[in-house]
């Protein structure tokens, strides 16, 4: 075991496990020679799991959503309040339930469709008209109708005119289902007035609300978000017209969330309009019920339940979120909807299974084609009962193509070159590799790390971790243009207005700052605006290069032998320990020592945590003092106003990779054997590409085993 200096992760000296010389070369030279497949929980490749539901499946996709009986029961109320109106009897209520299974699988910009299809039909609604002559008498409705139309044109400022001049008195009417299907009436006719009842009263005005969104869109997108907020219905969503006016659209934000911030929520995505250009809409979406320490009533446990489909999502040359980004603007659903076991490689061909809330197969597989031509395939559609977990996975399965193949400088110039690379693939198959965390984790950046930035997190210095966030690096793309501008003036809005679009956790944090400040308050909010997953793997960036200096230190203390107060798992060696409890560690005594019954390859070191313990040698001490050095002495590793809990977490010292072969790209043979080596010499200058490919276990990294391999950076 012997260290190499280069390792080019923070200058961390790295350990090897063998003592073979290696060999150099390059990777990545495109995403193709990097190709990464998610393996499930049960072994299986995620490319081979599943297929796309026939078309025989999906069309009875509807009717099988219809056939659950909190369903048809929220469509036998509809029909029962229909029919608490006499002149409705005679409506076809068999339309309703045709247009509410229709309304299940149609896709997010039908707006004014959706809220159709959870009320009644056209004919209906005209009937409803009716309705007012039925209940208010037809010189009332006459004098309602004169009512309306006048005080719309006139349309009073806010806080303008008296009460009683922007007020018309339709009656007293005792029964509820009378008032009902008035207040129903009303709203459907004239959405710009709202009905009022006091002790039975019903008054008509019109809606300041509606009357303030009218300042800012048009009176049919008006009257279309304001059906949406009546029809109730949680599968639903709206969608403003495309707007590429960002001051426009933060108006429209802060209005919808001044007046129904509780009930909605709102987000932009991008769009490409018919002229080709980019632009934004604004999607709205009913907030998920907040669930609260009260016992449920039964009527909780009756609602329909969520929707979720698993994909297969195969990327090439993308970061994992800002593919999220490109499905929630195209399905017009949130990106904190989507579940994934892991973030892959950006530089990379990768598939991941993938789980979407609340859209149907039949809207995924629609979307299919315009998602390729971004660069996205999705397939192996299929139902799902809940989301992803991060981790919730068995690994993944590498194929790496190695170009520049050639021998270290101060290698033997007599030597073989295929059978250094023989001997590095047997050594690293027989004994593995450090199980460090590779230099991704911890961001390609030169001045700034995420390390940095998670470890002034711990710290709880918020406004610090947004500028060590937008610190730039070397360079004058449109990125570090855009970093440099907000350093130097702290300017939100034109930083925002620099930032490329792809640049998705960057956008995300701009805009908190563009509306909440520059400030403690503002940077918290700015923070938090991230996924929890992309929050909390800022804290473990910083905990993982905590993990690799301990390794460093128990190799150089100790060597590849297992000695007193290591901490060992006696689990199935096959799997992470990412989420397991402290309850499968064990510490290894004297009389293990001696019973031998313990290897290295079982040995873990704990990751920085509240809910972790440490070794009992002098680890102990070495963690007291690393975490003391960067002033966490005190840390409790909670951050609260993050919502953020880091309990920890174990993680095996020396990592195996399974399944380890390699081939000469020229040559059409099987991979090479031993006997192979012996029959071709001075292939240096014909043989300078190989392709290796292996599985290693969740969180292990293909670019750690193949330094091990080739004993050089990658």
């Amino acid at each position: 075991m012997k260290g190499f200096p280069d390792s080019g992760m923070d200058g961390l000296l790295l350990f090897w496990v063998s003592d073979h010389i290696g060999f150099r070369g390059t990777i990545k030279n495109s995403a193709s020679d990097f190709v990464v497949t998610e393996i499930d929980v049960h072994g299986q490749l995620v490319s081979d799991v599943g297929a796309d539901c026939s078309q025989n499946s999906c069309n009875i996709e509807c009717e099988q959503e219809m056939s659950h009986p909190s369903l048809s029961k929220r469509l036998k109320k509809q029909e029962q309040a229909l029919e608490n109106i006499p002149e409705l009897q005679n409506v076809d209520k068999s339309n309703n339930a045709k247009i509410e299974c229709s309304s299940i699988n149609q896709t997010a910009d039908s707006n004014l469709s959706e809220f159709a299809s959870s009320s009644p039909s056209v004919e209906a609604a005209e009937r409803l008209g009716d309705t007012l002559d039925l209940f208010l008498g037809t010189t009332v409705a006459e004098m309602l109708e004169d009512f309306a139309f006048s005080a719309k044109e006139h349309k009073p400022a806010v806080g303008q005119g008296t009460e009683e001049e922007a007020t018309f008195l339709l009656g007293t009417f005792p029964e509820k289902s009378q008032r009902a299907a008035i207040h129903m009436a009303v709203r459907r006719k004239f959405p710009f007035l709202k009905t009022v009842t006091n002790s039975a009263e019903i008054q008509a005005r019109l809606d300041p609300q509606y009357l303030e969104l009218c300042q800012l869109v048009t009176e049919e997108e008006a009257n279309g978000f304001f059906c949406f907020l009546d029809s109730k219905d949680r599968n639903s969503k709206f969608t403003f017209q495309p707007d590429n006016n960002k001051d426009h659209r933060k108006a429209v934000h802060h209005l919808v969330s001044k007046y129904f911030g509780k009930l909605v929520e709102t987000k932009s995505f991008s769009e490409q309009g018919g002229d080709g250009h980019q632009g934004a809409v604004i999607t709205v979406r009913f907030r998920d019920k907040a669930t609260s320490g009260r016992k449920r009533h039964a009527n909780d446990c009756q609602s329909v339940p969520a929707t979720y489909t698993a994909f297969t999502l195969c990327k090439v040359n993308m970061e994992t979120l800002e593919a999220v980004a490109y499905l929630a603007s195209e399905l017009g659903v949130m990106p904190s909807d989507f579940s994934y076991a892991g973030i892959k490689d950006k530089k990379a061909v990768t598939s991941q299974t993938m789980i979407v809330k609340n859209v149907t197969m039949n809207r995924l597989k629609a979307k299919q084609l315009s998602l390729q031509s971004k660069g996205l395939r999705v397939y192996n559609l299929r139902p799902a009962t809940q989301h992803l977990r991060v981790g919730q996975l068995k690994g993944n399965h590498f194929s790496i193509v190695i170009r520049n193949i050639s021998k270290h400088q101060e290698d033997d110039p007599a030597a073989s070159l295929t059978d250094r690379v023989f001997e590095a693939i047997e050594k690293v198959k027989e004994k593995g590799f450090v199980n460090y965390y590779g230099p991704q984790r911890f961001g390609l950046g030169q001045n700034v790390q995420a390390d940095q930035i998670g470890l002034a997190l711990l710290k709880e210095k918020l406004v610090k971790a947004v500028h060590l966030f937008f610190t730039p690096e070397e360079g004058n793309d449109p990125v570090n243009k855009a970093k440099r501008h907000f350093i130097q003036t702290e300017d939100v809005k034109g930083t925002l207005a620099l930032m490329p679009e792809y640049k998705t956790r960057e956008r995300l944090v701009l805009r908190a700052l563009n509306r909440y400040g520059n400030n403690q308050e503002g940077c918290t909010r700015a923070w938090f605006s991230l996924p929890h997953s992309m929050r909390v793997l800022y804290i473990h960036s910083y905990c993982s290069k905590i993990w690799n200096k301990a390794a460093t230190f128990r190799l150089e203390t100790y060597g590849l032998k297992v000695v007193e107060g290591d901490l060992v798992t006696c689990d199935n060696l096959d799997w992470d320990l990412s989420h397991q409890n402290n309850a499968q560690v064990h510490i290894v005594t004297t009389e293990d020592l001696k019973s031998n019954i313990y290897s290295i390859n079982q040995v873990v070191l704990p990751m920085p945590g509240n809910n972790i313990q440490y070794p009992c040698n002098k680890l102990a001490l070495w963690y007291q003092e690393a975490l003391a050095r960067d002033g966490l002495k005190l840390c409790k590793f909670r951050i609260p106003a993050l919502q953020l809990n880091i309990p920890g977490c174990y993680r095996r010292l020396l990592a195996q990779p399974q399944q380890l072969v390699f081939q000469w790209l020229e040559s059409k043979e099987a991979p090479f054997t031993e006997e192979d080596c012996g029959l071709v010499t001075g292939e240096s200058s014909t043989r300078d590409t190989l392709s290796v490919s292996f599985s290693l276990n969740s969180s292990c990294y293909a670019t750690v085993c193949l330094r091990e391999i080739m004993k050089c950076s990658v």
